[in-house]
């Protein structure tokens, strides 16, 4: 990295930033209440695409009010965020289909997964911020952490998660009344009178947990371009907001990106040896970035051209 040290920044670009996070939001949930459908394609690509400009748009004036070098930094970063998070909807995809989630319900869950991930990964960013400016060399362990997660990534694609054997699904199973059948889109229902949680809320704690899981991969590897907290955070922030769009994009066609976690693994590997060559062999954070973006369209250029049978097959009405 070229340099090592947070540089400050003023507490009413802070506020300004949750402040535009919270009114983007609260639009989004409301345009998604009123509907009483699921998201077409075209819906959800269009919503897709308008955070993506919301993030560019803020990118600008990071760009304008902090200098290039940060306005790089926060580009680079967003999109390793944003192409690690594709890794989450692999994973949403299989905590939907087997607890049998009906597609209605399936945002009211992302809606809260995704409010439930701003808070962990803006304490997970804090404490790893403070870390590293107190203990430079945790930089190296981050860095060797990703290595052997790209590395794992890439020889073990085809690895099964089972649900029930996780352990925070057996603690909630055993500490609490769970309903056995889904109440509409509520996470609480009165049966016999009695106050119980439906499985809704079990699977809200599981996108919970498997994206707490997801951020010890992604938030360090945005320590690779920049130690600076608003940086590492907004470019977290700005790609878990539009994850939510870009599950009802992918959901449905994502058994044609059957090499994308082989670009994800190879990111990572990047991303942990730049960590660990940055005072031997620093590598610049445009390079990072082009590297980063080729990587991302080879492997989902091919992934496309292998499956394209996939995509003649008659959709369903």
């Amino acid at each position: 990295m070229e340099r090592s040290a947070a540089v400050s920044t003023s507490i009413w670009f802070w506020i300004a930033f949750h402040v535009g996070v919270f009114i983007a939001l609260a639009v989004d949930l409301i345009s998604f209440k009123r509907r009483d459908r699921e998201l077409s394609m075209r819906a959800a690509s269009l919503r897709s695409l308008i955070w993506v400009v919301l993030s560019l748009g803020f990118n600008y004036l990071v760009w304008k009010s902090k200098g290039g070098e940060a306005g790089l930094d926060f580009l680079t970063g967003y999109i390793i965020e944003y192409s690690l998070s594709v890794d989450n909807i692999f994973v949403f995809v299989l905590i939907f289909s087997y607890f049998r989630v009906p597609p209605q319900s399936q945002h009211r869950v992302l809606v809260w997964g995704i409010l439930g991930a701003l808070v962990m990964r803006g304490v997970m960013i804090w404490l790893g911020v403070t870390l590293v400016e107190r203990f430079h060399f945790v930089l190296y362990i981050f860095g060797a952490f990703l290595v052997l997660t790209g590395v794992r990534m890439l020889f073990d694609r085809d690895a099964k998660l089972d649900f029930e054997k996780n352990f925070f699904m057996r603690l909630c199973r055993k500490m609490l009344p769970i309903t056995r059948e889904f109440h509409g889109n509520h996470f609480t229902a009165r049966v016999d009178g009695r106050l119980m949680f439906t499985p809704l809320l079990l699977v809200l704690i599981l996108v919970d947990v498997m994206d707490l899981v997801f951020a010890v991969d992604s938030i360090p590897a945005v320590f690779a371009i920049t130690t600076d907290q608003f940086i590492v955070y907004t470019s977290n922030i700005c790609a878990i907001l539009g994850l939510r769009s870009l599950y009802f994009l992918l959901a449905r066609m994502i058994d044609r990106f059957i090499y994308l976690k082989t670009g994800l693994a190879l990111i990572l590997g990047f991303v942990g040896t730049k960590m660990i060559l940055a005072h031997r062999l620093p590598i610049p954070n445009w390079i990072s970035l082009i590297v980063i973006v080729v990587i991302l369209a080879l492997t989902i250029t091919i992934s496309m051209l292998a499956t394209r049978r996939l995509n003649r097959r008659p959709e369903r009405n």
